[in-house]
């Protein structure tokens, strides 16, 4: 079984790519938050709080991603027999929280407190100036990500928006839809703030602060909603099931499959239960002991956590391919 055209890589280098990306992102997160709140609090700028409050949910969003890499790559043992690679899931799934809490509620709220607020008047050069590096820093953290992301997607045949969505991996998931919300939100700010200095009218500066908001909550949704799934069993998808099928059926000793079920149970990590009938009429001892190992087999491979293989009843019509 692959979950590509060609060979699968390494399980090591992937989780070190992702490990890579969570350090970029959170060393250019830190950066950002620490100069957007100094211009926060020297301007006044409505754009600037939200863009502070987003950098800073954003870096201690990384520290959750940090731990979920760390977490998740737990071997499995006893009281874990699937691994703890679902770990992955559950600290995305709070620093998605804190995205949408940190992030999203706290510039919606700032907005609509600053339409009806007197605004001094913004030191405009200084704002577009750390807006400027902001999106120099988020753009390597992007770069970074996205490299990741197109080489994954490559080895799948699949676009990149494609595999961000499809991706078993949360971390990576995070950093890109994050740093692309990161980007967008600069923008966003940066013609807030120009409306307010071409109008002199802050109004503009508080609407820049509420869709930067907006925008967070839109991906802390998104993020939520993806971990809930992979939390809850989520299904590889039929491609994959596909080529997991042909590897079982082009086995020797596997004349046909009668059931297949395949599990995401971390990032790149898969649960599969098979029921399967071997060629032959082998006394129910050497059946035993073919599947025994044709399990131990399946379990060589980096994307399978656990495969337990059952002998498929004579009433069962067989799988096929596609």
């Amino acid at each position: 079984m692959t979950d590509s055209p060609g060979t699968a890589a390494p399980a090591e280098h992937k989780g070190g790519e992702s490990l890579l990306t969570v350090l970029v992102a959170l060393g250019a997160n830190a950066l950002i938050a620490v100069a957007k709140t100094v211009v926060a609090v020297i301007t006044g700028s409505a754009s600037m709080v939200a863009e502070a409050a987003h950098s800073w949910a954003d870096a201690g969003n990384e520290i959750f991603l940090l731990l979920a890499e760390r977490k998740s790559g737990r071997p499995r043992d006893r009281s874990h027999p699937l691994g703890y690679g679902r770990e992955a899931y559950v600290w995305s799934m709070f620093a998605a929280f804190g995205l949408f809490t940190a992030g999203s509620i706290v510039s919606i709220w700032h907005g609509i407190t600053s339409l009806t607020s007197e605004e001094a008047e913004t030191d405009y050069l200084l704002a577009y100036a750390v807006l400027a590096v902001a999106f120099v820093l988020e753009g390597i953290s992007w770069l970074q990500a996205m490299r990741q992301t197109r080489r994954e997607a490559r080895e799948r045949g699949l676009s990149p928006a494609r595999y961000v969505w499809r991706t078993s991996n949360p971390t990576l998931r995070a950093v890109v839809a994050e740093d692309s919300a990161a980007l967008i939100g600069i923008v966003l700010a940066t013609l807030g703030i120009v409306l307010h200095e071409l109008t002199g009218d802050p109004v503009w500066d508080a609407v820049g602060s509420i869709l930067v908001g907006i925008l967070l909550g839109i991906v802390a949704c998104f993020l939520i909603d993806r971990n809930r799934d992979f939390l809850t069993g989520q299904a590889v998808s039929p491609d994959l099931r596909r080529k997991a099928l042909a590897a079982l059926l082009g086995h020797a000793e596997i004349e046909r499959v009668t059931y297949l079920h395949l599990e995401w149970v971390g990032p790149d990590k898969v649960f599969m239960v098979a029921a399967v009938d071997l060629t032959g009429d082998a006394p129910e001892h050497d059946l035993a002991v073919t599947l025994d190992r044709l399990g131990d087999e399946l379990r060589t491979h980096e994307m399978v956590e656990e495969a337990v293989l059952t002998l498929a009843t004579p009433d069962r019509p067989s799988i096929v391919l596609d």
